[in-house]
């Protein structure tokens, strides 16, 4: 029975791979006209199941959840409000994973809440990175913990142990409550992504609330990293195998999104690279920092080169400025292989979001530069429906609307200190 399945899936992706887009690709090169991302139309029938969508924009080692709801929050103003919902309606328990928890008026909120929940009862586990989370007050922390809120910081500086754990840091951001939703994206606990008119600085950012087989994943990220940074060896492998003989199903579907849950880094950026190196018609990307690494350069180039439009959103001023001037040293390659570049104008962008075709996306943590990839501990959520990476290509293509685009001609006209400075930048980017 399951070759019968095995093959007549593969005979599927045969013909998902035979079918034939619904429009004509536009022509590759510089010369591509400038102006808002234009819309297109769909690239796969509507009668193509999600799971052959996600077998064919997924690499084969990547193991697919089935029957998730799924929904798009855009920044605080949405993300925030839902997040403090559900821990307020939380009955049993919160898992919460963030990188910055500021003691600012959105940490006070989340604390509040959090404070709350641990007396009445539920069982609330909170872990945020030490760097992340700095400025951040102690006796906050501690008068949460006073509260009932099992809140840890995640490697606290230690010079002894050297520089590599310094830099390997908790940059997730997860929330589940009750084993029943789950929240993915970029959003940290802080004011920063509040709006601006309510004490905030509108950072862009996307988050995506999940319920289905797909939150009990993330639970166990957060699970096995917990147990990581605070169990000994002994104590780990004694959870693991407690683990292991009570191991519970996937919770029961609720919906038709299929989602992959990736915590490895370089799963993460391979599933970047496989998804684009098979686009047919779009690829969108909103990267908060974009140093990208050889492959990951050639593979935009030809998908461009090849007719498939392909548009970054990427910052016009970021929160870390030499990583903004190193981006820059990238344009000219991409602008001269067709790639469209938009440059974000209000405030910072810290998204971190990709829409192939439509259909694929991913919503999470891992930024395409070096950190990301070679230190920090990440977590995406990749995802193959149609209804939700339209979703993501509208909110996509409304940001690039109100973007000011960079043209090639434009660019070859920047002073030359910038020029200078970026190529000393890109000089020393794996170490930005």
């Amino acid at each position: 029975m399951h070759e019968q399945e095995v093959g007549s899936e593969e005979t599927g992706l045969a013909r998902l791979e035979e079918r034939p887009a619904r429009e004509e690709r536009p022509e590759a090169g510089p010369s591509r006209g400038h102006g808002p991302v234009p819309e297109h139309g769909v690239v796969w029938s509507p009668t193509v199941p999600n799971r052959l969508l996600a077998r064919y924009y997924l690499p084969r080692s990547h193991s697919i959840l089935h029957g998730n709801a799924c929904q798009l929050l855009r920044d605080g103003v949405e993300a925030y409000p839902a997040m403090l919902e559900a821990i307020r309606g939380a009955r049993r328990y919160i898992r919460l994973e963030t990188y910055m928890f500021i003691t600012d008026a959105v940490g006070e909120l989340f604390g509040l809440a959090l404070a709350e929940a641990a007396e009445r009862g539920v069982h609330v586990k909170v872990l945020y990175d030490a760097v992340g989370s700095w400025t951040s007050r102690r006796g906050f922390f501690a008068s949460l913990r006073q509260r009932g809120v099992d809140i840890r910081p995640f490697k606290p500086f230690s010079l002894s142990r050297g520089l590599r754990h310094l830099l390997r840091r908790d940059h997730r951001k997860i929330l589940v409550v009750d084993g029943e939703v789950a929240f993915v994206g970029g959003v940290n606990i802080s004011a920063h992504w509040a709006p601006v008119g309510e004490q905030g600085a509108g950072w862009r950012d996307d988050v995506l609330r999940i319920e289905g087989p797909a939150v009990h994943e993330l639970e166990r990220r957060f699970l096995a990293t917990w147990r990581m940074a605070f169990q000994d060896k002994l104590g780990r492998l004694r959870n693991r195998l407690y683990q292991l003989s009570r191991r519970r199903r996937p919770g029961p579907r609720r919906g038709l999104v299929c989602l992959s849950v990736l915590s490895s880094r370089r799963s993460i950026h391979r599933a970047y690279l496989h998804a684009i190196s098979r686009a047919r018609r779009s690829v969108l990307i909103a990267a908060a920092y974009f140093v990208p690494d050889r492959r990951m350069v050639a593979v935009l180039r030809e998908a461009a080169q090849r007719g498939v439009e392909v548009s970054l959103l990427l910052n016009a001023r970021s929160d870390h400025p030499f990583l903004e001037h190193c981006t820059r040293a990238f344009y000219e390659k991409l602008l001269s292989a067709g790639v469209r570049v938009f440059e974000w104008q209000r405030g910072v962008l810290h998204a971190k979001t990709a829409v192939v075709d439509g259909v694929w996306g991913t919503i999470g943590s891992f930024n395409l530069e070096r950190m990301s990839l070679a230190f920090n501990h990440e977590v995406n959520a990749v995802f193959a429906d149609p209804r939700l990476g339209q979703a993501v290509e509208e909110s996509f293509r409304n940001d690039c609307g109100s973007c000011r685009e960079v043209t090639l001609a434009e660019f070859r006209r920047r002073p030359l200190w910038r020029k200078a400075l970026e190529r000393v930048l890109y000089f020393f980017r794996k170490l930005l």
